[in-house]
Order: structure tokens, then C-alpha cells, then sequence
């Protein structure tokens, strides 16, 4: 089976953990191919950082640090230190020095002259990762967020160093309309069995994938079923911030508000199906006018085993939904 996975962050590297782990213990050959937001990518200290790569990579290798959520894992910061006595690094992003080794690898082929794409492919060769990660796009997206009453500012300077505390009235992303899929992406896209989106934020990980021009038509033109799963619990976020990127474009924090932002991909939206948890249940029947096939199923992914299955719950609801159509 071919699976797409599409988002990025820790709720996107915990869920890939979790469809690999799955596709393991079922004893079946599965490609697992990821699209990866890179809107949250920016230039630091000359170097070009990528953190929703980064988590997923790092996670996916067994080298992350679980307790802080991102970077490597039994980490110095020696070098962090001397850039920003140097005054070439902001004191509120400290990188890691085996996470800058990542950096300044990813920057020199860029500087190569090598596209985003090839660079993902280099940087997933030194493990085994068990899953084919791809950029979005390889033209540069960076988000930047509209602040009432100031000029926007770089996405990473509002959520780092703010802790999204600044009242954001949008959010875009710098020549997005100039820029088109990457090749490795549409691929993954035109050959899945199952798309799944990723429980990552809707507006500032899962939105910049779809904003990116061809993107969103080529997933409505997929034969394959596009599930999603709800990053949202009991009208709360499972981590980060994105309960205020949400209120700044207008919805609010519940599994059904997401549900009808994404949209039924019968009325032009993204999605066939939508899982969300148990306590949220009460969402499967009032999407249903919608023209979403919800379902309601444990969301927590705590460990291996309950990431599994919700990964097995994402793609039997897949499954039910492709039935369904075509029965019709």
C-alpha cells in the first residue's frame, strides 16, 4: 500500500511514528512518502533552518529530544553561545550543535546550488527511516505573520519569541504564488493509495502545503480516499499554539470547526473523512450536512501502541469511505 502523510511538527512526526509502526507489525509492504510544510522554514545566522523537516527526521531516526519536543537529543550548545556573543543569533532561537551540523549541511548543498528536495533526500539517506520525506515546494514560503497596529514579522520570531502573544490578524507567505509543488510531492500525491492529514496545525503547517499553487488541485484529483485526523481534543490544542492561529483566521478551537475549515472534498474541500477523539463524538453527526464521514476514536498517541492505532484507525476509515463511493 502507498501512503501519504501531509504536514508537519511534532503532532505530524508523532502520527508518521505511528503509520510506520503500523505498517511494521502488519506484516504488509507499505511506502510511506511525507509532504512536509516548509513554510515555517527562515535564515538564521546564515544558515537555512527547517523545523518541521527537522522534527520528522529527528523523530523518525530515534535521535530527538522527547522532553523539549525539538532539536537532537543529548545536546550542547556551545556554538548557540558564541553566536549570539558574536550578535549573529537572536538569544530566544538556540540551536543545538549537533542540530547545527544539520544547518550548515542543508545550507552548503543549498549553496550548491541543489534543490530543497535533494537536499531532504541527502539528509534522510544517513538513516533508515522507513518513510520517504518531501518538501512541499523547493521555492522558499516563509511565513510571516500580520500583527494589528505593526509590520509582519518572520512566523518563527511570533512563536518563539513571543510565544504567540502579539494579536495576529492573518498569516502569508512571502512569493507563495510564484512558487509550485515539488516534483517529489505530487508524485507521492498521484500515486497514494490513502492521503492522510497529519493532527498538525491547520493554519500555519497543513494551510501553507495547500496554499502552495497546484497543490490543492492535485489532491482533489487524487483516485486516492484524503482522511484527516483532528489535532484538536475536547476543544483544546494537544500542543503549540495553534488555538490563537485559529482564532486569528476566525475559527474556533473544536474538532468540527477544523472539520469544516478543511472541508468534504465533494463540495470542494480537502477531505473524505475525518476522525476525531471519543469526547469529541458528538462532531461525527453535525459534519454530516457537510458531506464529512466522521468518526470518533482515540486520538492520544502516548506510545507505540496507541500511535498504531490510530494510524490503523486513519486508514480503515479510509478504506470505508472509498467502499462508499464505490458502491455509489
Amino acid at each position: 500500500m502507498n501512503i501519504t502523510v501531509i504536514g508537519g511538527g511534532v503532532g505530524c512526526a508523532r502520527f508518521v511514528k505511528g503509520v510506520r509502526e503500523h505498517a511494521q507489525r502488519s506484516g504488509r509492504d507499505h511506502r510511506i512518502d511525507v509532504v512536509v510544510n516548509t513554510a515555517d522554514d527562515w535564515w538564521v545566522s546564515g544558515l537555512r533552518i527547517a523545523p518541521d523537516h527537522d522534527s520528522l527526521l529527528y523523530a523518525l531516526a530515534g535521535v530527538n529530544d522527547t522532553v523539549r519536543g525539538w532539536g537532537r537529543d543529548d545536546e550542547s550548545e556551545r556554538v548557540a553561545a558564541e553566536l549570539q556573543v558574536w550578535g549573529t543569533a537572536p538569544e530566544w532561537f538556540t540551536l543545538g550543535d549537533l542540530d547545527l551540523g544539520t544547518h550548515i549541511a542543508r545550507t552548503a548543498w543549498l549553496r550548491e546550488g541543489l534543490s530543497v528536495s535533494e537536499v531532504y533526500r541527502r539528509l534522510g539517506a544517513r538513516w533508515d527511516l522507513g518513510v520517504t520525506l518531501h518538501p512541499a515546494t523547493d521555492a522558499e514560503i516563509d511565513t510571516h505573520v500580520l500583527i494589528e497596529g505593526a509590520e509582519p514579522i518572520h512566523f518563527q520570531e511570533w512563536w518563539v519569541r513571543h510565544r504567540a502573544h502579539l494579536p495576529a490578524t492573518g498569516f502569508a507567505q512571502r512569493d507563495i504564488a510564484d512558487a509550485a509543488p515539488a516534483p517529489g510531492a505530487l508524485e507521492a500525491i498521484a500515486r497514494a493509495d490513502v492521503v492522510l492529514i497529519a493532527p498538525s496545525n491547520p493554519v500555519v503547517s497543513v494551510g501553507p502545503v495547500l496554499a502552495v499553487p497546484g497543490m490543492r488541485d492535485a489532491l482533489l484529483a487524487a483516485s486516492a480516499p484524503v482522511v484527516g485526523v483532528s489535532g484538536i481534543i475536547s476543544g483544546a490544542v494537544v500542543r503549540g499554539m495553534a488555538d490563537v492561529c485559529l482564532a486569528a483566521i476566525g475559527l474556533e478551537t473544536s474538532a468540527e470547526a477544523v472539520g469544516r475549515h478543511y472541508g468534504a472534498r465533494a463540495t470542494g474541500g480537502l477531505l473524505d473523512g475525518w476522525l476525531v477523539d471519543t469526547s469529541d463524538a458528538h462532531a461525527v453527526d453535525a459534519l454530516a450536512p457537510a458531506g464529512l464521514t466522521a468518526r470518533a476514536v482515540p486520538l492520544w498517541m502516548r506510545d507505540a501502541d496507541s500511535s498504531a492505532r490510530l494510524a490503523a484507525d486513519a486508514l480503515a476509515l479510509a478504506a470505508d469511505v472509498a467502499l462508499a463511493a464505490d458502491a455509489h
